[in-house]
């Protein structure tokens, strides 16, 4: 049964791992990668990815992606959005805060923030515009 648009704008705004989808070129498959994201309901959907990564690249030349999130207990239940990218712009250390603390134990957020700053390139932050949904909950197993 598909969701209704709260249903699944809620279900989205929850902090589960999306998979990101984004067209990697002729005579190839979509580039699909496990990532986190945030998302209030009725706004657009924002991910952070390194400015040079391939996931960057592939996003400004295809102009748009895919987040699908799924799970599986206590029912089967999926949402997938895609769109246009609205906009990109640098990422900032409160951004990055906010989606380790949207996904991380308190307790852990400072300790990813170094590693972070020290180990990965600087980020860019996508916003993706809700164009199409699909959604289901397929009920209990």
């Amino acid at each position: 049964m598909a969701l209704s648009k709260a249903e699944r704008e809620e279900f989205l705004a929850e902090s589960h791992v999306a998979a990101l989808s984004v067209a990697a070129g002729p005579d190839r498959g979509p580039l699909t990668v496990p990532i986190w994201y945030d998302y209030t309901p009725g706004g657009q959907a924002w991910v952070l990815t390194g400015k040079t990564s391939r996931k960057a690249e592939l996003i400004r030349a295809a102009r748009r992606f895919t987040l699908m999130i799924e799970q599986s207990n206590p029912t089967i239940r999926y949402v997938s959005v895609e769109g246009p990218v609205a906009r990109e712009e640098p990422s900032t250390p409160e951004l990055l805060r906010a989606m380790a603390a949207r996904y991380l134990p308190p307790e852990k957020v400072d300790g990813y923030l170094e590693m972070a700053n020290s180990e990965h390139e600087e980020n860019v932050v996508f916003h993706l515009q809700p164009e199409h949904w699909l959604s289901a909950d397929l009920g209990a197993i």
